[in-house]
């Protein structure tokens, strides 16, 4: 299996096969690795996928369960030399606890404690692993979730809820304590956001569509990157203007976001863009010339605008490198601080909770009050003490 990844030997007829059903689906995986995960993935992988797809499963889930069968039959691979078996016995499920969570001091005494060097290396070889130490202990629990909800799909009972599993679990996160950080460093907020829209002022395509992309993800509620990039035509409706006292009315359009990642299927979200925002999604498309398909494109190296929609992790990249060009540190920001920079920012406006979580669609209150209680609690009397 390996020696195929790094072209020691053809591709058999059954890979081909699995790329071929692949394509099928292409839509909502992330099939910039395609080639790799029909190599990785079994037939019946493959056929579990396609049957999520059919029931309608939505995109961003199936996405993340890909990735995550994905990393869990490279380790497999990795540690046992065979595919995953389904179910996977209790005792596979506890190597994987003991191979992703463990104490570096202990490791640093003894080289057999945690993942083994080898598989360690083989993963990392893959790509499947970057960072170092014991794994974030929410990625661990998701990627059990998914391996558990796979079991499932395929009408299977697995050892997830086991005694034996659950407490190694409680006392491996207790061993290898990591501190819980958001997903990005530094919210990005009305000041920031200013500066990152100062570096798309020319008329270049990069510039109008990043600057749309910019806008459009802010002041929609602070969109994910997936969506945004899945954005497409038929997704926006023009609205009424928006009349305003001592000016002109204001364009408006609906963007229906249809089912989200805390919307059920019967569901059709929408949320509103009223005046720049709009302006500068509108420039972008007559100069793209995009009058339906995906609305954000790559742009080539001699500005050839792409027939494909960017890949998310590309909204990410545009922020970072923008984030750079405006003298900030990109290390700092991601595109989910775009999300949180617009609760942020709406708190600081005095904007009411309930009206900005319509915006933004958060269901939880908790979550997006979070965000609104950091605020209050920076401008406070509390804080101003001195």
């Amino acid at each position: 299996m390996m020696a195929a990844r790094t072209g020691q030997r053809p591709v058999s007829s059954a890979v081909e096969r699995r790329v071929e059903q692949l394509d099928t689906i292409a839509a909502v995986l992330p099939i910039d690795r395609r080639d790799e995960l029909a190599e990785l993935l079994t037939d019946q992988d493959v056929e579990t996928l396609k049957h999520l797809v059919e029931r309608g499963m939505g995109d961003n889930t199936l996405r993340a369960l890909t990735s995550d069968l994905a990393y869990l039959e490279a380790w497999g691979l990795a540690a046992t030399g065979k595919s995953l078996p389904w179910p996977a016995p209790e005792a596979l499920l506890l190597k994987f606890v003991a191979h992703h969570f463990w104490d570096p001091e202990r490791r640093a005494a003894d080289p057999d404690h945690g993942m083994p060097d080898d598989v360690d290396g083989n993963l990392r070889r893959q790509g499947f692993l970057k960072s170092v130490g014991p794994h974030a202990p929410d990625t661990v629990r998701r990627r059990l979730a998914s391996w558990s909800t796979l079991t499932k799909w395929r009408g299977l009972n697995g050892a997830f809820t086991s005694p034996a599993l659950k407490s190694a679990i409680r006392l491996a996160v207790r061993a290898a304590p990591r501190t819980r950080r958001r997903k990005s460093a530094k919210a990005v907020t009305g000041d920031v956001l200013a500066k990152l829209l100062a570096t798309c002022t020319t008329d270049s395509l990069r510039d109008v569509r990043d600057r749309a992309i910019l806008m459009v993800a802010f002041a929609s509620g602070g969109r994910r990157r997936s969506e945004i990039a899945g954005l497409r035509r038929e997704q926006l409706t023009v609205e009424p203007p928006i009349a305003v006292p001592d000016g002109p009315p204001l364009p408006s359009l609906a963007i229906h976001l249809g089912r989200t990642k805390t919307s059920n299927i019967e569901e059709d979200e929408v949320v509103y863009l009223t005046g720049r925002p709009v302006e500068a999604l509108n420039a972008w498309m007559t100069a793209a010339k995009i009058d339906k398909g995906s609305v954000f494109r790559g742009i080539g190296r001699w500005g050839t605008v792409s027939q494909r929609a960017l890949d998310p992790q590309s909204v990410n990249a545009i922020l970072k490198q923008r984030a750079e060009m405006a003298g900030l540190e990109p290390g700092e920001f991601s595109a989910h601080g775009l999300r949180s920079g617009y609760l942020t920012e709406a708190a600081n406006r005095g904007i009411p909770l309930p009206e900005a979580m319509e915006q933004s669609r958060h269901r939880s209150v908790s979550q997006a009050s979070s965000y609104y209680n950091d605020a209050t609690r920076r401008g406070g009397r509390a804080a101003r003490m001195l």
